[in-house]
């Protein structure tokens, strides 16, 4: 049976970028480039006619921002993966983006074969982001979270209807610091495949797109102490 395509939109208002980026996809199995914007608003029209499975959204663009885009896209099609796209690692940029709903970032001068990991990783429901900004960035969500109310595509949600079982909490704890599915799995002395599915399933119950957003859920709904992980269950 053939590999389903993952359909991918391009958001950025340089051209070359976007014709740099879509020759590199284009080209990867698996992989299909169906649409291009030059703005935020464009973006957002491009994803409600083309729902795709992951857009690369430019950080600044002319009529409305990248975040800003983001943040109207995962209200309106929270399944759509969204990957940012920035010239810094500037990580009160990344704070935002993940507080929008964005999996995670990748730099416009990114080797090419960074930039089709961090597709593919998204697209598999892996994180972009390195195990140690994950934690530091969540941690700092959840810091921000007890001090002042912040806008969330997420926090206009009822709490679940489907609540995870004991071994998918172990699993959204060890999600939360970062851990792989790999690493998730060696941790609990299970298979790869067998963390894979837990994960799946948390992402659903939750109601999201990707890891990195079941942890900002998790941060949304109170389920993560800044200093312990996961809040004990009442």
């Amino acid at each position: 049976m053939q590999d389903e395509i993952k359909r991918l939109v391009l958001a950025d208002d340089h051209h070359l970028l976007r014709r740099g980026f879509r020759s590199l996809l284009d080209g990867e199995p698996g992989l299909e480039v169906v649409g291009e914007a030059s703005t935020g608003l464009e973006a957002i029209e491009l994803c409600r006619r083309l729902v795709p499975d992951l857009i690369l959204m430019d950080v600044r663009m002319p009529e409305m921002d990248g975040i800003t885009a983001t943040r109207q896209i995962k209200r309106d099609q929270p399944d759509v993966s969204v990957l940012m796209v920035t010239m810094h690692e500037n990580p009160d940029y990344v704070l935002e983006a993940l507080d929008a709903g964005a999996a995670g970032y990748v730099l416009k001068d990114a080797p090419a074969k960074r930039l089709i990991n961090a597709v593919r990783r998204t697209l598999d429901g892996e994180s972009p982001l390195n195990q140690e900004l994950a934690t530091r960035l969540l941690r700092q969500l959840a810091e921000e979270k007890q001090h002042k109310p912040y806008p969330h595509p997420f926090r206009h949600r009822e709490p679940l209807d489907d609540t995870l079982t004991p071994r998918e909490t172990e699993v959204l704890e060890l999600l939360t610091t970062g851990q792989t599915n790999q690493q998730i799995a060696q941790t609990l002395t299970i298979s790869k495949g067998t963390a894979k599915v837990h994960v799946e399933r948390i992402i659903r119950k939750l109601g999201v797109s990707d890891r990195t957003q079941a942890a900002v859920r998790a941060i949304a709904l109170g389920l993560i102490s800044p200093n312990t992980g996961l809040l004990p269950s009442s």
